[in-house]
């Protein structure tokens, strides 16, 4: 019996995380293609690796269980298929035979001697139902409540705790479980169509986004992709929003000097870019990384705009020498955060960060965000956005900043620019200086914004 062409990239993607500590969502498409997989087999092998690295956690526990050992004592490649094996009986309509039989088939080509282990193992684990075995784990785990919540719905303790805090913030910590369950779903493909003239808009491609003016879905995401030339790109709605509260905060006048300036990788650019183009603005990004700059370079190809890609340490900023005097009329800032807010689709984030990133992290944060209030002109405008609902990185980063300039910048009302730009009302919470969107309540990655004026 030969293993599934899905089953082989889905192994390699999971083998190429734990050893390269690469992205699934990068490198799944390029295994896809190099392996010329049928659009069946892509979906198969796509759901295959993100789910089997979203409920990583929960299959471990499982699987130290079914196997009477922890998983550290077990190989890791072994593991890998183990991991792959339990996703397919746990959380998919994979017949038992079939996912038992190919992971066998696939241990005898990756570890020879442990296809019997393999083959065990997974028979002890279609034995029981998957709402049975959550209760096997909550039962093993120690550690108190939150603790086999976290194993239970395979996220860390810490981000459980976060993700907690962040709804209490505004009154709804009874909202964790379907937050935690919006992590472990597979997200929709959504898309962005960059505004011009003469581009089609979203109702012309597909069904638009419920918020998004410039987002949509469609039946072959990556095809259209594929044919627009660089107008139709891959985005969260949550990103478009981010970007778009932006640059329509207020009315734009000729001229206008934007900067993006953490840009990677290139995204929000490419909507800053389409509409600097519509509005005669002009448009700057940073990006110190060379090949998230490369990349950019790429995204904002399919807009016919001259954008000055730049690669500078965004904490050292220098408007002067970027060309604008009296510094920029609008700066978006999507900071370096611990990506909380998009687990759902980098699958094997949750695994990769630890509590202790966040300290770093909102001292990078404040840094470049003094740097970007420095750089704005009197009157000019700052979106201050993470792509992470964590308190320490939203209210924390933003409170630091306003203390040390104060007198010198002003909350706006980020709620009602969002909502303006919003194709239909928003289901928000808290003050209106910010906006928090959420995977559970609004079908986008967890994004937070905030507006800032420069006063003085």
């Amino acid at each position: 019996m030969r293993v599934s062409p899905a089953r082989i990239v889905a192994y390699e993607v999971l083998e190429a995380v734990r050893t390269d500590e690469a992205y699934a969502n990068l490198l799944m498409p390029n295994r896809i293609e190099r392996s010329r997989l049928s659009p069946e087999d892509a979906a198969l092998a796509t759901e295959l690796g993100y789910g089997t690295l979203r409920m990583q956690g929960f299959y471990d526990a499982v699987i130290a269980l079914a196997a009477g050992r922890p998983t550290d004592r077990i190989d890791a490649p072994v593991l890998d298929i183990l991991r792959l094996g339990a996703h397919q009986l746990l959380s998919t309509r994979v017949p038992t035979h079939a996912a038992v039989n190919e992971s066998v088939v696939l241990a005898k080509r990756i570890a020879p001697g442990a296809a019997g282990f393999v083959n065990a193992v997974l028979r002890t684990v279609s034995r029981t139902s998957p709402d049975e075995w959550r209760e096997h784990v909550a039962r093993d785990t120690a550690g108190g409540a939150d603790a086999k919540l976290a194993a239970v719905s395979s996220h860390p303790k810490w981000i459980v705790r976060a993700l907690r805090a962040g709804l209490a913030h505004e009154g709804r910590g009874d909202e964790l479980d379907a937050l935690l369950a919006a992590d472990n779903a597979a997200p929709r493909v959504n898309l962005v169509a960059l505004p011009g003239s003469d581009a089609p808009g979203p109702g012309d491609l597909g069904r638009p986004n419920a918020y998004s003016p410039l987002g949509f879905t469609a039946d072959h995401p990556l095809a259209l992709v594929e044919q627009s030339q660089g107008r139709v790109r891959v985005q969260d709605e949550g990103s478009q929003l981010a970007a778009l509260a932006l640059t329509r905060a207020r009315p734009v006048a000729p001229g206008e000097r934007w900067l993006d300036l953490c840009a990677g990788p290139g995204g929000k650019t490419a909507i800053l870019a389409a509409e600097a183009l519509a509005s005669a603005a002009v448009l700057d990004a940073n990006e110190i990384v060379p090949a998230r700059a490369e990349l950019v370079r790429k995204a904002i190809a399919g807009v016919a705009l001259a954008v000055e890609v730049h690669e500078l340490d965004g904490r050292e900023l220098d408007a002067a020498a970027l060309g604008a005097e009296g510094g920029f009329d609008r700066i978006l800032l999507d900071a370096p955060c611990t990506g909380l807010g998009a687990l759902r689709r980098r699958p094997e984030a949750r695994w990769r960060k630890q509590p202790a990133d966040v300290a770093e992290l909102t001292k990078l944060q404040g840094e470049l965000l003094d740097a970007a209030i420095r750089s704005l002109r009197p009157g000019g405008v700052l979106a201050y956005v993470t792509c992470s609902p964590h308190s320490a990185e939203t209210f924390g980063t933003l409170r630091g900043a306003l203390e040390r300039h104060a007198g010198k910048v002003s909350q706006l009302d980020t709620r009602a620019v969002v909502d303006a730009v919003s194709r239909h009302p928003l289901d928000l919470a808290g003050t209106p200086e910010t906006v928090q969107l959420w995977p559970h309540r609004h079908g986008t990655d967890a994004m937070f914004i905030a507006l800032l004026e420069r006063t003085a």
